[in-house]
Order: C-alpha cells, then sequence, then structure tokens
C-alpha cells in the first residue's frame, strides 16, 4: 500500500522573512545588553550646596554664630567693677576728670572771691582780724567745701551713670547682634542651598535625558525586531498555505509481491463468480 505525506508551506518570501528573523533573534539575544549606559544615575551636589554645608557646620559661621556677641555680652553683665575691659570705668570719658578739675578749679577762684568779701565786710563793720570775722571765714570755708564736694560728687555720679548706661547699650548691642547673627547666616546657607538646588536639578535632568537616550539606543534594535516579528504574525495570520508538495515513497519488493498477489485473488474471484 502506498502512502502520501503532504507538506503545506507558506510563500518562498514568508519563509524567507522567518529564517532572517530567527537569525537575527539569536544574534540579538546572544549579546549582553549595555545596561550600565542607562543605569540610574544621581547628580552630586553642586558647590553651592556644598559651600552651604560646609558654612552650617561650621563653629562660629552657622553652628554657634552667636557665640562671640555673647561671650562679649557677659562682659558686660554683672556689677561692672574694676577697671579692666567690659567695667563700668572703661566707658567713662577719658576727658572727665580733666573737666572735673577744671570745673573745681573755677569753683575754688570763685570762693576766693568770696573769701575776699568777707574781710570787706568786716573791715567795713570794724571787725577786720577780729573774732568775728574768723568765725564767718570759718562758716564760709566749710559750706565752700561742702558745696565743692557736692559738685565733685556729682559729676562723677553723672559720669558714672553715663557710664553704666553705655555699658547697657553695649550690652544690649551685644544681644542684638547674638540673634540677628544666625539670621543672616541662615539666610545665606538657604540661598546657598536654593541655588545649588536648581543647579544639582539641571545636572540631574541632564543625566536623565542621557540615561533615557542610551536606553532608547539599547532597546532600537529589540523593538526593530519586535515590529518585524508582529509584522510576519500578521501576514501569517491572514494567509494560507499556497504551495503543496505530495510524496509517493517507492514500494519495496514486499510490497510489491503483495500488491501482485493481490490483483490476482481479486482476478480468481471474478473467474469463480461467472
Amino acid at each position: 500500500m502506498a502512502t502520501e505525506t503532504s507538506i503545506t508551506r507558506q510563500a518562498p518570501y514568508i519563509e524567507a522573512l522567518g529564517q532572517q528573523y530567527g537569525k537575527d533573534l539569536t544574534a540579538l539575544t546572544a549579546t549582553q545588553m549595555p545596561t550600565a549606559g542607562y543605569a540610574p544615575t544621581v547628580a552630586g551636589q553642586d558647590q553651592a550646596q556644598l559651600d552651604a554645608y560646609t558654612r552650617a557646620t561650621t563653629q562660629g559661621q552657622g553652628i554657634g554664630a552667636y557665640q562671640p556677641y555673647l561671650t562679649q555680652a557677659g562682659a558686660y553683665s554683672g556689677p561692672g567693677g574694676g577697671t579692666g575691659a567690659g567695667s563700668v570705668s572703661s566707658f567713662m570719658s577719658p576727658y572727665q576728670d580733666q573737666v572735673i578739675q577744671e570745673t573745681l578749679d573755677q569753683y575754688d577762684i570763685q570762693a576766693q572771691k568770696g573769701v575776699a568779701g568777707i574781710g570787706s565786710l568786716a573791715a567795713k563793720s570794724g571787725n577786720l582780724g577780729g573774732g568775728r570775722e574768723g568765725v564767718m571765714r570759718s562758716e564760709f570755708k566749710n559750706q565752700s567745701d561742702l558745696q565743692r564736694a557736692m559738685l565733685d560728687y556729682q559729676m562723677r555720679n553723672q559720669g558714672f551713670g553715663q557710664a553704666q548706661q553705655q555699658r547697657g547699650q553695649a550690652y544690649n548691642q551685644q544681644m542684638q547682634m547674638a540673634g540677628a547673627a544666625p539670621k543672616f547666616q541662615g539666610q545665606d546657607i538657604a540661598t546657598l542651598g536654593s541655588v545649588g538646588a536648581i543647579q544639582q536639578g539641571q545636572t540631574q535632568a541632564t543625566l536623565d535625558a542621557q540615561r533615557e537616550a542610551n536606553r532608547l539606543k539599547a532597546y532600537d534594535p529589540y523593538e526593530r525586531l519586535g515590529y518585524m516579528g508582529a509584522g510576519i504574525g500578521n501576514i501569517l495570520g491572514g494567509m494560507q498555505g499556497q504551495y503543496q508538495t505530495t510524496v509517493s515513497p517507492n514500494q519495496s519488493a514486499l510490497q510489491q509481491a503483495m500488491g501482485i498477489v493481490g490483483t490476482g485473488v481479486g482476478a480468481y474471484r471474478t473467474i469463480m463468480d461467472k
């Protein structure tokens, strides 16, 4: 008995496309993709950000920017005795003693005129050189010395009060600077950080764009091959096999003999039926 094998094949150009697709797919997937070229990359800190960090963490610039002013303010607190820096006396006018001395000298001159007046009165009253004149001179001197001492005290006390006031103003100024310095430093640090962040963002955007370009370049062969495979699939889905080949295998000697026997048996039955 003869057997036939029927093979349905696509058009030659379709088969050629499939073969080429298989070769391209094998070659492409055999090569490792350059993933390092489009791996995520983080932009480093901008120089302005580094400067902001340095200033923020440097003693006296960011951290503890207020300390020098607090230290100076401390010198202006307390009773302020002595003559050293920060004492009340250090705020007194260097010309105060000269002013006081000149004022007292003028007072003494006026006091001498008063003494001379006592002598004139004593002469007119006939008591010149007498006990009454001595008493008048003594009382005048005591009163004059008292007034002189009061004048000296008032001037020195006024100078001391002014020095205390100036010392208090200096203390307040240092305390204000202790509060203002960190604020100004913080504004500068914030500005540096903000500008640096803008630059870092721009750098990051550039890195991201380059990474995306590298990714598109790496995936381009795969996408083109994918389009090719999809196209071949669409073609195959809309076409039937156009070429058929029938293969009839050659009979063996046994098969030929059995065929002859079968023919003879058939002939014999035909004769007997008659």
